[in-house]
């Protein structure tokens, strides 16, 4: 297989939130890259604190840039000289794309479509309508929601059919799409990877597991919906990060690899294993934690269950992950313990 160019200009779109942060952290000291260039608009869930660490490193660049300024966008690209493109950068909560599609269809959906014209742009500058050059990549990071719902057997693979079932996960199938057709239509050299529920460090205290920590910490009622036997397929952020690499350097052009942690667990199973290792961890705050698991009602269109076959990851690109999720939730209630400064601020930034 072959290797792509080790001296990119890479763009990371989304990097100020969970997982871009934490995609920044596990690869600006890999060789391969010349210069990483974080854009971000910092909406609610995008926060600069996540990148303390790195924001004075020689070959990070932070532009605050909405993707749906497409001239904002063309501009940076040119400006950094842009090879490479991890997108991230998407409105991704279930709840609030129900309760305000427009904000889901203008960034995931025009978002992309802008990024995508400004790469096919710059990168086929001078070059004519053909192919482009291998040394370039854009790699589409999507999530397995686009495949619907599945029954209680069975695998989502890349070639299950799209049926999303929520204003989320329809705009980023129409974003899966579109890059698709600029691979097909224009030559642009992309990859898409489609991954399971994502948890660890920095994410934003609304999703299910910093919810669960946070409501226990101040000992309040730790909702779960329905009848809480959602399942899903969990995959630690590091893993996540570290599958992403492999995709953008190592995938085979115009394909699409599903990334999965081989860990499927009902919500009701979660918030449990939550309330005992935190009654563990932190007995200061008074233990017991299960009696505060109070059930409330179902969101609409809840997908009953998700769960991604992996294989074709593992089997070209050698990727498989490193946590359980019982060894990545107990990591996870360690960084939130360790870190309630953080969830003060970013809590305080919630819109």
């Amino acid at each position: 297989m072959n290797q792509l160019n080790h001296s990119m200009n890479l763009l990371v779109t989304g990097g100020a939130g969970f997982i871009g942060s934490n995609l920044i952290h596990h690869i600006i000291d890999k060789p391969d890259i010349r210069r990483l260039v974080n854009l971000d608009c910092l909406t609610y869930a995008g926060h600069l604190e996540n990148l303390a660490r790195v924001s004075a490193h020689p070959k990070y660049a932070f532009e605050q840039t909405d993707l749906r300024d497409k001239t904002a966008v063309v501009a940076v690209v040119e400006k950094h000289a842009i090879t490479h493109v991890l997108h991230l950068a998407a409105e991704s909560h279930v709840d609030r794309s129900i309760t305000g599609p427009g904000d889901f269809i203008m960034t995931n959906v025009v978002g992309t479509f802008h990024l995508l014209e400004a790469c096919r742009g710059y990168w086929q500058k001078g070059n004519g309508p053909g192919p482009r050059p291998a040394e370039n990549r854009f790699h589409h990071v999507s999530t397995d929601e686009v495949y619907g719902s599945l029954g209680a057997t069975g695998l989502f693979t890349e070639t299950t059919p799209y049926a999303p079932n929520s204003p989320y996960s329809a705009s980023k199938a129409s974003s899966d799409f579109l890059v698709r057709a600029y691979h097909h239509t224009y030559g642009l050299p992309v990859v898409t990877t489609n991954c399971s529920n994502n948890y660890g460090p920095y994410q934003f205290p609304e999703k299910l597991i910093p919810v669960i920590i946070g409501a226990i910490c101040q000992r309040q009622p730790l909702p779960v919906y329905g009848d809480g036997l959602n399942i899903r397929d969990w995959l630690y952020v590091r893993d996540h990060a570290e599958a992403l690499w492999q995709v953008l350097t190592r995938g085979r052009e115009g394909e699409t690899y599903n990334i999965g942690g081989h860990n499927e667990w009902s919500n009701i199973r979660i918030v449990e294993l939550i309330c005992d290792l935190m009654d563990e961890m932190a007995p200061q705050l008074g233990g017991n934690s299960r009696r505060l698991i109070t059930f409330v009602k179902d969101r609409p269109g809840h997908d009953r269950r998700y769960a991604i076959d992996a294989g074709k990851i593992e089997q070209e690109l050698g990727w498989k992950p490193a946590h359980t999720f019982e060894t990545g939730i107990r990591e996870t209630i360690r960084w939130y313990l360790d870190n309630q400064p953080w969830v003060q601020s970013v809590k305080k930034k919630k819109g």
